[in-house]
């Protein structure tokens, strides 16, 4: 188990709540492996293919996560979650605060940061030829 990885105990709270049917009538890889994948991809911010191998194929991991994202099983994770698994949420959780599981990092290098633009300088040598 990696550093991140759900525990025994978050597993066993969010196991029930995961999709038993994929709709085409096939097997599910398991539904564990697969989300410490899209947590630590999350966490790292790396790109979907450099996903390491004790994952399962990085292809699987993309296709659950955005199948999740959009049929709303994300959305109705958290939601219970939220809840705690009480019957009745009481009303100001109701909606307090919303979960954005896909995280699209775009790092800029140090330099891009807003400086203007100028040609570096040759000492001894003409600005314009």
């Amino acid at each position: 188990m990696g550093r991140g990885d759900l525990t025994r105990e978050e597993w066993e709270q969010l196991a029930p709540l995961l999709p038993t049917d994929n709709g085409r009538h096939g097997r599910w890889r398991d539904h564990r492996q697969v989300i410490n994948g899209i947590l630590y991809r999350t966490r790292t911010g790396l790109p979907w293919r450099d996903l390491p191998p004790r994952f399962g194929p990085w292809k699987t991991v993309y296709e659950r996560h955005r199948r999740w994202s959009a049929d709303g099983t994300w959305d109705r994770l958290a939601g219970e979650l939220r809840r705690g698994g009480d019957d009745d949420p009481p009303a100001e959780a109701a909606g307090a605060w919303e979960v954005g599981v896909d995280s699209t990092v775009c790092r800029a290098h140090q330099h891009a940061a807003g400086a203007p633009r100028r040609r570096p300088t040759v000492p001894g040598k003409a600005r314009r030829p």
